[in-house]
């Protein structure tokens, strides 16, 4: 397995009330990346996600496309270092 990456992204647009945490929070455990997802005050979901790069890559096109029903207007995304982050959390 190469070295984990963690990538944050705040995603702007319709994205809340259309199971985009759930969404993630599935893709996630299924492809074994950690981290968390969070709805925001501004509207936005914020997400950090931690792991292997391919999977992690993978989340953060999801969030670009978004689940059915959302409407993505852009993404935010930064490099962080890793943290060793276990489990994936809805909060």
């Amino acid at each position: 397995m190469a070295d984990p990456i963690r990538r944050r992204v705040v995603v702007h647009g319709h994205v809340q009330g259309v199971f985009f945490r759930d969404s993630c929070r599935r893709e996630a455990q299924a492809r074994g990346v950690a981290g968390w997802i969070s709805n925001r005050a501004d509207g936005a979901v914020e997400a950090v996600f931690e792991g292997d790069p391919d999977a992690v890559a993978a989340l953060v096109e999801l969030c670009r496309r978004g689940p059915r029903g959302a409407d993505v207007d852009s993404v935010d995304e930064r490099s962080e270092d890793p943290e060793g982050l276990t489990g994936f959390e809805v909060r």
